[in-house]
């Protein structure tokens, strides 16, 4: 019978997954594409923003795009933004101890600075270490987090190399409301939110607050240098306020604020020392929209952000303040969605003296034109987006992006797309010690293809891609700066590239997800896998309803990767295993109840550099609705 062919072409590849690391990705995508057919997952229509800076459905965005809201991130008993992102597909963090440490993300095998970051429309930034600092973004402030993994910079400018992540607050609706959480876990973890919202006539609000903090365990192993034998635990608190107001029919202005401390140990190089750093993050904006008609409306945003970083008692202080300006319209003629977008950025860093420099700081601006335009015309989309970005350092800079899609059948959808990015060097890399004024911005264009199926209750993406990047920035030996330990240089080329495969279904009511993603993040100067970025990740769940229960249990696999840009120094592999429970036990309140790395599986996201055990957390949630 037909309908047995992708089940024995499946079959079929998965005896061959041992294999199939020795064979081009293109052919991957050849064996799996068959599985295809017989695959089920979620389809419920969401409305997305990330893609385009525009309201649009989820089934007509022609970019791989995630989606986690906020029933999700509790389910997930993330203590992070950066580890609810590890459970989506294409994406990986390492973290240099526990949840306060630094922390990096990488989307389709790029650096962390390769990500632009938004808070409710606000960029996120850091002009010292470049890339947003994951670990200052408060989790128990988000209420919804968007993704586009591959280049946006055609929509986004700088930055947009690997992808885009959107993050949003809580926005007020319906009656008063309030909501409050109660958490404890292992290594003495204890959490705090509450929060009111809702709306009313024009006018809606939103408040929340949440302090927690945790004894922690010790930040590194004993085995390297610099060990201190001792807990390295954190707190954070935190303050999310957004409102709204209706102006006419027409008309809407919102305001939204998020800041957040936190204050977490670490080790450093010196033996014994009781090393603490101190982060900053506080970020408001203001924006207007009009809707003049059903096919006009015209977009308006001020926003600035500050983020500190600080170390104690080896004194470090560095500060980034950012503030951007857009105002964007969009006309609908026809079949065709035309936007034009007029955008202003403008960078400070300002590094306090310490022991080893006599500190520091600059500044620079962007402005930017971007056009697009997206035409749907019956079973084909097509989408395309150019920008021109003038910086003030490095002049003109002008990216494009081209997409097509094609309804080929019911429930079907193929999609392909070309982009060009960049990113500019940081301030730091430039005007620090270390720094080289002569860097050039890093490049690189991508070319990616995908297919998608959807039911009503089910959905199944396949894509591949590859991104080729030049003049990236590296931190080498002595060279074109004062300092001699090292300098920033222009050195490296890398190619990244992948095979991605994720679904959801419903099975004899169990919900099951999936994705797997065969990765070959390459650097082409040497021929090495590009430092702690695995070739194989893996990400499976399952749940279900018992008895008022909601029993749920994943598994997330990590692949074999190198610690250094040499690959001499390896980090094996590993998979934790999770599993979870919630309940509703009176009106109002639930019950849940996690624990993680069930097996107790020892593994290094970073040499030296501990991870948790079996931990385990119990949550009690109130709302008034």
């Amino acid at each position: 019978m037909p309908s047995s062919q992708p089940n024995r072409a499946a079959r079929a590849c998965t005896a061959a997954a041992p294999f199939l690391s020795r064979l081009p990705i293109a052919a991957l995508a050849a064996c799996l594409a068959p599985a295809l057919v017989h695959a089920q997952g979620s389809a419920a229509e969401q409305v997305v923003i990330t893609a385009n800076r525009t309201p649009q459905p989820l089934s007509s965005v022609l970019a791989d795009i995630s989606i986690v809201d906020r029933v999700e991130i509790e389910k997930s008993g993330a203590q992070s933004v950066a580890e609810v992102l590890a459970r989506l597909p294409g994406i990986e963090f390492i973290r240099n101890g526990g949840p306060g440490a630094s922390t990096s993300v990488f989307i389709r095998g790029g650096e962390t600075r390769h990500t632009a970051v938004y808070i409710d429309g606000m960029r996120v930034d850091s002009q010292a270490t470049g890339g947003a600092q994951w670990e200052q973004i408060p989790l128990e402030q988000i209420e919804r987090i968007e993704v586009v993994r591959g280049p946006a910079a055609a929509v986004y400018g700088s930055d947009a190399v690997a992808g885009v992540v959107q993050l949003f607050t809580r926005r007020g609706k319906g009656p008063l409301q309030g909501n409050a959480a109660l958490t404890l876990g292992s290594y003495a973890t204890r959490q705090l939110q509450a929060g009111v919202s809702g709306a009313a006539g024009g006018f809606d609000y939103s408040l929340s607050a949440a302090h927690g903090r945790s004894d922690g365990e010790d930040a590194r192993t004993a085995a390297v240098v610099g060990h201190n034998p001792d807990r390295d635990g954190w707190k954070r608190s935190s303050l999310q306020a957004r409102a709204g107001v209706r102006i006419d029919e027409r008309q809407r202005v919102e305001a939204s604020l998020l800041a957040s401390r936190l204050e977490a140990g670490y080790d450093d190089f010196t033996p014994g020392q009781d090393d603490e750093s101190r982060h900053r993050l506080a970020t408001a904006g203001l924006s207007w929209r009009a809707q003049w008609s059903e096919g006009a409306t015209t977009r308006a945003q001020l926003g600035r952000t500050r983020s500190t970083y600080e170390t104690q008692p080896s004194f470090y202080r560095t500060q980034t303040t950012l503030g951007t300006a857009m105002l964007q319209h969009e006309q609908r003629i026809g079949a065709n969605l035309l936007s034009a977008t007029l955008e202003r950025r403008d960078d400070r860093l300002e590094n306090a003296p310490d022991a080893f420099n006599a500190g520091f700081g600059g500044k620079r601006h962007q402005n930017a034109l971007g056009l697009g335009w997206r035409a749907d015309l019956g079973a084909h989309s097509l989408q395309a987006n150019l920008r021109r970005d003038d910086d003030s350092e490095f002049g003109g800079k002008s990216t494009g992006s081209l997409a097509w899609g094609f309804a080929f059948a019911p429930q079907w959808r193929v999609h392909a797309a070309l982009a060009s990015s960049f990113r500019v060097p940081t301030l730091y890399q430039r005007f620090s010690p270390y720094g080289n004024p002569a860097l050039v911005p890093e490049s690189g264009r991508n070319a990616e293809i995908g297919l998608r199926w959807a039911d009503k209750d089910s959905t199944l993406q396949l894509g591949v891609w590859r991104n080729r990047l030049q003049n990236l920035i590296n931190f080498g030996a002595a060279g074109p700066c004062a300092d001699a330990f090292g300098c920033y240089v222009n050195v490296g080329r890398a190619r990244l590239e992948g095979v991605t495969l994720s679904g959801r279904t419903r099975l004899a009511g169990v919900t099951l997800r999936g994705s797997t993603d065969w990765h070959d993040p390459r650097n082409l100067s040497n021929d090495k896998i590009l430092a702690r970025r695995a070739r194989r990740l893996a990400s499976f769940g399952a749940e279900s309803s018992w008895a008022g229960w909601t029993l749920g249990s994943e598994v997330q696999a990590v692949g074999r990767r190198f610690d250094n840009a040499g690959n001499t120094r390896a980090l094996g592999g590993y998979a934790l295993v999770g599993v979870y429970a919630s309940k509703p036990i009176a009106a109002g309140w639930v019950l849940d109840a996690r624990v993680d790395n069930l097996g107790d599986k020892a593994y290094e996201r970073a040499y030296g550099y501990t991870t948790p055990g079996r931990s385990a957390s119990l949550s009690l949630r109130w709302s008034s609705l």
